[in-house]
């Protein structure tokens, strides 16, 4: 049953992933010439592939209700589930905090978004997706 909760997912983190890369790779998102057609979307994009990654690993390491939270929590539980079974390489709890840090503003804040703050999500969210794969695939977390 984990396994297809995990799969489940995964799925999502990774369609996620695949429509942030889209915009930017069919240059709807161009920074170097200041055209930003949907730069909000984008870093949307990117911090939900983070938080559906998250709920993946978190699932895989036996957290019951990850829909439930509302996701502030998710980098602590994560960073203590991966702590307790002596995990090391932690780097991508603190990206994914300051990830889940940036969604309120991007979403719903009235002022504009630096190009610049937008640029560091995409780099984080996919830095992020880089340690969460490489950790479930060293974790063997069933479905991954």
């Amino acid at each position: 049953m984990i396994a297809i909760e995990v799969q489940h997912f995964l799925a999502r983190a990774r369609d996620f992933l695949k429509g942030m890369e889209s915009l930017v790779r069919e240059d709807f998102y161009v920074l170097n010439n200041n055209i930003v057609k949907f730069k909000y979307s984008t870093a949307l994009l990117g911090i939900h592939c983070a938080i559906s990654y998250s709920d993946a690993l978190r699932t895989g390491l036996g957290c019951a209700d990850v829909s439930s939270d509302d996701h502030r929590s998710a980098a602590t539980d994560l960073k203590s589930r991966l702590t307790e079974r002596k995990y090391d390489n932690l780097k991508g709890t603190d990206r994914l905090g300051n990830l889940l840090s940036k969604k309120s503003s991007i979403a719903y804040a009235a002022d504009t978004a630096r190009e610049s703050e937008i640029e560091n999500v995409l780099k984080e969210a996919t830095r992020f997706v880089e340690w969460a794969e490489h950790t479930g695939r060293k974790m063997r977390i069933e479905g991954w």
